[in-house]
């Protein structure tokens, strides 16, 4: 982010703004709705500009900018349409203090103007950086379409009861008052008129203070795969309301930012074969802000009901005395099968697919081999990585076919998503040469579909003999092809 947004108080400053044609005029439009004190210095201003100054809404000077004209302004505007008149200008004003955008110029702005709903006094602002002027125009567009035209006289009005509404404990029961105002109260009273408003904040108020404090409520959200457009509403929902998050390590940024600002964040990532916060730990620091009166939201990569330790955490919480919900995620599993062009279970090849791990917490997982290891079958192998070696013998061991396709994705649905081709006598020694390091799930007895784009791995570096891989040639090692999104 190079320009960092602020709301600047402009009440009683100087604004200077040289120029008088088509471009002061879209500024002078936006600088009015502020209370600033705007100058304008124009040889030849357009009507509309004289007419402002006329009605004494800002002064006008007619003639160009001069030494010492910006002289304690806060914020200047070449607006000359002229590239040589509004370097001069707006070198006089940088050298005179005044912070400087040039119209149509980034390079030359110190700041830049974005697009603006105007609710006031709320103000949504809009920024591309200056990459992309059309696209704040279109998201105006639509948030202007949005939010309704009686959102501001609800916001100034709830301004003025901040006072009162501090009779409410800090934190989340305020929240729940305004919250209440807002999407509620408010709205219905505003088509009585303003009045109407005022007494739904009184009664609003009298029923906020009566209310008993909400217990705490544990949410288990499922993140989902990594892909933040992959998160259901329910779990956007959650993360919204919640003062306290608990998170996973494979839990992406971008996911964890749509929580509120004001939440409390706590990893408590898990790591294979590594530092990990133990379950134990986990459980009674749900339970400890549940029972401080939070809201919290567990939150689990994936579906949090698969593989997540659910029911462990969901017994801490009962016998905790708390409430909770599930809230249920895509999978990995899913997230990977899409991603290979592939279904899960397909008529004439298999009519039911296994979910399964590659270790538990004695170590590699044992599984049904002999029947998984029949032409035709289907598994979802979660946390395989290292147990690669173990899978590969054991499925061997029991009569799978040596070229039995198997597909490892990595980081499933996520920009840097990696798809390793094999097959079941390769897996160990491919998976080895691919050097995976995200979380990966091995998708068992399924190939990517033909005319997905691949690229591949380099082939100086993993040179395989052609008879090693009944998929490969010598020019192309599909062993070790991989897809990105």
């Amino acid at each position: 982010m190079q320009h960092f947004p602020i709301f600047l108080d402009l009440a009683g400053r100087r604004v200077i703004v040289s120029g008088g044609g088509d471009a002061a005029l879209a500024k002078l439009r936006l600088l009015l709705k502020t209370e600033a004190q705007i100058t304008v210095f124009a040889a030849q201003p357009d009507r509309q500009i004289i007419t402002w100054a006329a009605e004494g809404v800002l002064t006008l000077v007619p003639r160009a900018l001069e030494p010492g004209d910006t002289l304690c302004a806060v914020l200047f505007y070449g607006a000359n349409e002229d590239a040589v008149e509004d370097a001069r200008a707006a070198a006089l004003a940088r050298s005179e203090g005044a912070l400087v955008n040039v119209v149509d110029n980034l390079q030359d702005s110190q700041f830049i103007t974005p697009a603006i709903v105007d609710r006031d006094p709320v103000t949504v602002a809009i920024g591309t950086e200056g990459a992309a002027p059309v696209l704040a125009r279109a998201i105006k567009a639509d948030l202007e379409e949005r939010l309704p035209a009686t959102l501001g006289t609800l916001a100034r009005i709830g301004k003025t009861f901040r006072k009162m509404a501090e009779a409410l404990p800090f934190g989340r029961a305020r929240r729940d008052f305004w919250q209440d105002y807002y999407f509620n109260a408010g709205p219905r009273a505003i088509t009585q008129g303003e009045e109407a408003v005022g007494q739904a904040l009184d009664d609003l108020l009298a029923r906020h203070l009566e209310r008993d404090q909400r217990p705490g409520h544990i949410s288990f959200v499922g993140a989902g795969p990594g892909d933040p457009d992959l998160l259901t509403l329910k779990a956007r929902k959650a993360l919204d309301a919640a003062d306290v998050v608990i998170h996973d390590r494979l839990v992406p940024q971008p996911i964890l930012e749509l929580a509120r600002r004001e939440a409390t964040m706590i990893d408590v990532g898990k790591t294979g074969f590594g530092p990990s916060t133990r379950q134990e730990d986990i459980d009674a620091l749900i339970v400890k802000h549940g029972l401080e009166g939070a809201q919290v939201v567990r939150l689990k990569g994936g579906d949090c009901t698969v593989f997540g330790r659910l029911d462990e955490e969901i017994e801490a919480v009962l016998a905790a005395g708390l409430s909770y919900d599930v809230v249920p995620g895509i999978t990995a599993a899913s997230a990977a099968v899409a991603s290979i062009g592939q279904s899960i279970t397909k008529r004439g090849r298999n009519a039911s697919a296994r979910v399964m791990t590659g270790h538990d917490m004695q170590g590699f997982a044992d599984h049904d081999w002999r029947s998984l290891a029949r032409p035709g079958e289907v598994a979802a192998i979660y946390m395989g990585k290292r147990a690669a070696h173990f899978l590969q013998g054991r499925l061997m061991m029991h009569g799978a076919a040596p070229d039995t396709p198997v597909t490892v994705v990595e980081n499933a649905s996520r920009p840097d998503q990696r798809v390793l081709d094999t097959t079941l006598d390769r897996l160990a020694t491919d998976l080895g040469a691919a050097g995976f390091d995200g979380p990966a799930l091995m998708l068992y007895g399924l190939a990517p579909r033909d005319g997905l784009p691949v690229t591949s791995f380099d082939q100086e570096a993993y040179q395989w003999p052609a008879s090693s891989h009944p998929k490969s040639s010598p020019q192309t090692p599909s062993s070790l092809a991989t897809s990105s999104i």
